[in-house]
């Protein structure tokens, strides 16, 4: 029995995801107090900015450069180029000059910025302390940058120039070498030599025309490409950039927005995967060791609305009939032991003790570490609530309902004086996995089995089962039975067994037939 218990955990580890995305989700959509404060916080920074810190006032023009380059598939490295170029002290200290400032281009620099909006259109943006200087401060940068521009065409202009009239001169040269081998003969002079001074007279002609050439593409490189000036220009004029302050506020406070819930939903995700804290039903069933046999709200510190007041109320009344039908039939005393839920553990032990009042005294055995018992008002009809110190002098007509906790710290040895049964309260997502196993072990240690679990302020989304089938000899329904077979009333059980329990075994099969499943322990005992 041990083995294939054994055999089973370790399948149920191997097909567990490494991560669960619906625990992730649920356990996100559970913090969105923190990603909705994260966002409303980035709103109302994003708003804050634009209000405190606007916008300088700033100016724009835009300049329309040519190049001699220009191809219709360049991806923009020419006007990105011109970007850079507008960025340097060259520039910026010739428009200086031109606002006849004192300031350093250093300082200049960090006021203005270029953009290329396509292969050959520049945007210019500059802030100054006033409209009219932004204004002024762009078209001295537009003038400086096209001035540059200009220079620097004409500057390789008279550089190509100059290599082509050097390249002129050369053939001079060789053309005035060929003119003295030709002298003043001709070929009809000597017939003799017909062929040579042919090839001579050719040579002459093509230095000719080379020279021409040369000479005529030096004069117009020296004057630059005429259509590469002309083209640089600025073709939209400075202008003022109006800021509006709403929008600005708005746009501002959407980006807040926006980057806010990222950092909230990242912040959250992160939490819940580091945290591990089941939220599942499936999940604390688990790592308890028990099944879930009721859900409650979480008590509200405030007055709930009405419509949930009477949910609330509707799920407390079954939770009190299911837990008051457990203690009547059992012979050992049963205690709530809380987790994360004090409030609401309270509220269900006055409640049970309530309904129990009715047929026998009722004691409270208070052992939570708050004042949630000790301090409440008494009122008329309320049952009787003592410590842990008066426990021990309670009559043994009276029965006792104790609550405790097994949040960190707890005296784990007191529980069983509290009741060698007991009802976990746990709150979803308050316990992490690490921490609900210590629980289950415990009190198993302390040999108090669990009956089942009432989970607090569930996720209302959760659609998972909480049921666990291999817990039949601590579940309601196994309890159930056994006080029916005590009272000689036993039924024949028509139920499914557990997977555990399906051996063909004799003495399986005759303790199935005398409807008893024995738990783990018991078997490999």
């Amino acid at each position: 029995m041990t083995t294939s218990a054994t055999q089973q955990t370790q399948q149920s580890s191997a097909a567990a995801p490494l991560l669960d995305l619906q625990a992730l989700v649920v356990a996100v959509r559970r913090r969105r107090r923190l990603w909705c404060s994260l966002a409303l916080l980035g709103l109302l920074v994003g708003a804050a900015v634009a209000v405190l810190l606007p916008a300088p006032p700033s100016a724009v023009t835009k300049v329309l450069v040519a190049h001699k380059e220009d191809q219709p598939n360049d991806p923009g490295t020419l006007i990105r180029t011109d970007a850079e170029l507008l960025g340097t002290t060259r520039v910026a200290g010739k428009a200086l000059q031109i606002l006849k400032s004192s300031e350093s281009p250093e300082d200049f620099m960090r006021d203005y910025r270029g953009t290329g909006l396509t292969n050959n259109l520049l945007q210019i943006d500059v802030t100054g302390d006033s409209d009219a200087e932004a204004v002024s401060r762009a078209k001295a940068l537009a003038d400086a940058f096209v001035a540059d521009h200009v220079k620097r065409i004409r500057e390789a202009a008279n550089a190509e120039a100059t290599t082509l009239l050097d390249q002129r001169d050369r053939l001079r040269d060789e053309l005035a070498q060929v003119n003295t081998a030709i002298g003043d003969r001709t070929p009809e002079s000597d017939p003799k030599a017909s062929a040579s001074m042919e090839s001579l007279f050719a040579r002459r002609a093509e230095l000719k025309s080379k020279i021409a050439d040369f000479g005529q593409r030096a004069a117009e490189a020296r004057i630059g490409t005429p259509q590469l000036i002309v083209g640089t220009q600025i073709v939209d004029a400075p202008r003022a950039v109006q800021h509006s302050l709403p929008k600005a506020a708005v746009t501002n406070a959407a980006i807040g927005l926006v980057l806010g819930l990222v950092l909230g939903l990242a912040l959250a995700a992160v939490g819940a995967v580091v945290a591990d804290r089941p939220v599942l039903r499936r999940e604390i069933a688990a790592n308890l060791g028990a099944s879930v046999i009721a859900e409650l709200r979480r008590v509200p510190r405030r007055p709930a609305r009405p419509w949930q007041r009477r949910r609330t109320r509707a799920a407390r009344e079954r939770l009190t009939a299911t837990l008051a039908r457990t203690v009547r039939g059992a012979a050992e005393p049963v205690s709530l032991l809380e987790l994360g839920c004090a409030r609401s553990t309270s509220v269900i032990a006055l409640d049970l003790a309530g309904a129990l009042a009715a047929e026998e005294p009722v004691v409270i055995v208070d052992g939570l570490p708050g004042p949630q018992l000790a301090n409440r008002r008494q009122k008329p009809g309320d049952p009787t609530v003592v410590s842990g110190e008066r426990a021990a002098a309670l009559s043994h007509q009276e029965r006792r309902l104790g609550v405790g906790s097994v949040a960190p710290g707890t005296a784990w040895t007191d529980l069983q004086y509290l009741g060698t049964q007991t009802v976990l309260v746990v709150r979803a997502g308050h316990g992490s996995a690490a921490w609900l196993h210590t629980v289950a072990r415990q009190l198993a240690d302390q040999r108090i089995p669990v009956i089942g679990v009432v989970l607090i302020d569930p996720d209302p989304r959760d659609r998972t089962d909480g049921t666990l089938w291999d817990g039949l000899h601590i579940a309601l329904r196994g309890q159930n039975e056994r006080l029916a077979r005590q009272n000689g009333t036993g039924r024949r059980r028509t139920e499914r067994l557990p997977m555990w329990a399906s051996g063909a075994s004799p003495a399986r099969t005759e303790l199935r037939a005398g409807g008893r499943v024995p738990d783990n322990d018991q078997e490999a005992r």
